[in-house]
């Protein structure tokens, strides 16, 4: 839909990209990445990109903060909602296991699900990054920042195709390296704890960047199969639902 000037309108708008000033970098690190930080704090660096402390081999994303979200959802729909997918019997919003929720996304009459995840923040924090994280991706199944994530290749379909960094010839020396049990078992562990094909395909894109002799294992491989298609159903039956 457009307006008389022939600009977009309501969902439509919602649709139209980013200005590059509403655009923020998301720094990703894989747990190594983290870990080594952790346990040798000069291991990082002061980021140019993001401003934050990290790896310097750490992957970045671009994407759209709660504010900007927020501005677009106005700007398409002032009376645009959202709620809990579900209630307890106490009237609090129903969390799961790893403190993430469901929430319906109500734009211009339409209803679309999303999730949060709190990304391993707690407290007030958590529930801030839970409620963000939800509305990004239920926004994003109105097509919100769809170009960016398209630019992150979290689509489903990429995340057996992600792109190798040339650092050092990383990926060379990760070729001739065997995983060894313990890093099977934390790749397929970590596999499990996603709870979006989104979440799932940030992953795999860090873990073929970083630590590509796990990404090849046919054990990782096979754990990550099995997990997008318990997602893919998810998602078909909420849709269905």
């Amino acid at each position: 839909m457009t307006n008389t000037k022939g600009n977009p309108t309501g969902l439509a708008l919602l649709r139209e990209p980013f200005p590059p000033n509403q655009i923020s970098k998301l720094p990703k690190p894989t747990k190594r990445q983290s870990d080594d930080v952790k346990a040798d704090f000069s291991k990082g660096v002061r980021c140019k990109e993001c401003g934050g402390w990290h790896h310097p081999s750490v992957v970045h994303l671009d994407y759209v903060g709660h504010a900007a979200l927020t501005d677009r959802l106005l700007d398409c729909d002032p009376e645009w909602n959202w709620e809990p997918a579900g209630f307890s019997e106490t009237g609090q919003p129903i969390m799961d296991p790893i403190g993430g929720m469901w929430i319906k996304l109500t734009v211009c009459g339409v209803t679309r699900l999303g999730y949060g995840n709190p990304d391993g923040k707690t407290g007030g924090n958590a529930i801030k990054e839970v409620i963000g994280d939800a509305l990004r991706n239920a926004a994003m199944r109105f097509g919100a920042a769809l170009d960016l994530w398209h630019k992150g290749d979290l689509h489903a379909d990429d995340t057996d195709s992600a792109p190798l960094v040339d650092d050092d010839k990383a990926g060379q020396n990760h070729e001739q390296k065997k995983a060894t049990k313990e890093e099977i078992d934390a790749a397929c562990e970590a596999i499990e704890s996603k709870m979006t094909l989104e979440f799932l395909g940030e992953y795999w894109k860090g873990l073929n960047e970083n630590a590509l002799h796990v990404a090849k294992n046919n054990d990782v491989i096979s754990a990550k199969d099995e997990r997008k298609a318990e997602l893919t159903r998810a998602m078909t039956n909420q849709g269905a639902g």
